[in-house]
């Protein structure tokens, strides 16, 4: 055995550094559990008892799998890593919970030109710490070494979740009616998408160092660009449980108008109206400093707004009110009516005030 963890050690593979990482990471991914969770780490596979799912009449399960995108690159140029696993984490669980899906378990794999313990045990640690956050359960990853197609400090993450809805409860485009409030949830900034065009602006146009002061933003660059995903799966469903909601979209690649058109019927459209929101100073910094039209902007970024939600008008006090008492900044952002096209559109109206 140690002459070939020798000879994998001269191509570029570093067992023992990968143990040491699985190590450095056990206690997190402890942290993100779950009573329906059977074993710990370290099994071939991770063991999820679906005896639980009894309690559903019907359950339909639910998955999904994503990555970051090209925000791992501003994570390696400032060397932290602990928090890109809330980005990969929103980007998966708050795809399965627009359905009215609850996350059950999720797993990972980073992919790295060299295996760093103290690295991939940031990366798990934020991933785990999201676990929490969503109401999942982290059962399981790889942690792949792969000298000579990536560079010794590059990496990548992806993953992937699974969820349960009751069949009767499943929200989406057939519950949608006319008249629907559209109610928006607010970003923490650029979460996880549109990371390529900002880079391309910021970076490689302008010339923008990482470590520059912003005043616009009120902190350095890169410390914008690294803010974390918020995490919407525990107020989604606390909104489907306690209010009647007909359907929701997570805002992710695409914009707000390509995801929200995604849960409409055809013969309906939802017409927003800028004038009830003001998107984060970083939206507006990357359409002045790219020289960006607004549909540019609107149809790569989120503009201020990570998750809709849709709900007939006397749903909507107490969804507000629900969704502020959780800490999230919510508003009635437009309004479903008849599409005479019957294209399933969204019509983005009037000006942000302060743009």
């Amino acid at each position: 055995m140690t002459e070939t963890q020798n000879a994998y050690a001269r191509a570029g593979v570093d067992i023992d550094a990968a143990d040491t990482a699985i190590e450095l990471m056990k206690g997190w991914v402890a942290k993100a559990n779950r009573p329906e969770v059977i074993g710990g780490l370290g099994g071939f596979a991770g063991l999820f008892d679906a005896s639980a799912l009894t309690r559903f009449e019907r359950p339909l399960l639910a998955t999904s799998t994503d990555g970051v995108g090209t925000k791992v690159a501003i994570a390696q140029a400032m060397d932290k890593h602990d928090t890109i696993g809330f980005d990969l984490v929103g980007m998966v669980v708050d795809d399965l919970v627009v359905c009215g899906a609850e996350p059950l378990f999720m797993t990972d794999y980073i992919a790295t030109g060299r295996v760093v313990p103290e690295r991939i045990a940031a990366i798990v640690k934020g991933i785990a710490e999201a676990c929490v956050e969503a109401g999942c359960a982290l059962v399981g990853g790889e942690t792949a070494e792969h000298p000579g197609l990536l560079g010794p400090d590059d990496y990548d993450v992806a993953g992937a979740a699974t969820g349960v809805v009751e069949a009767d409860r499943l929200l989406g485009p057939g519950r949608v009616r006319p008249g629907d409030a559209v109610i928006a949830l607010a970003s923490s900034g650029l979460h996880s998408n549109g990371y390529s065009l900002v880079r391309h602006v910021l970076l490689q146009e302008a010339g923008w160092s990482l470590d520059r002061d912003v005043p616009d933003l009120g902190r350095t660059l890169g410390e914008e660009l690294l803010e974390p995903t918020t995490i919407y799966a525990k107020a989604c469903l606390a909104l489907a449980d306690h209010t009647e909601i007909h359907a929701m979209a997570h805002v992710t690649g695409g914009g707000l108008a390509a995801n929200l058109a995604r849960v409409l019927p055809v013969e309906l459209r939802a017409t927003l109206e800028r004038a009830t929101w003001n998107p984060q100073p970083v939206f507006d910094l990357v359409r002045r400093v790219g020289s960006l039209t607004q549909a540019d902007l609107e149809s790569t970024l989120n503009c201020g707004v990570g998750m809709v939600v849709l709900c007939p008008p006397d749903s909507v006090d107490p969804a507000l009110h629900l969704a502020e008492g959780l800490g999230l900044k919510a508003w009635v952002a437009g309004q479903v009516d008849v599409d005479p096209d019957r294209a399933a559109t969204v019509r983005m109206a009037g000006q942000h005030p302060e743009w």
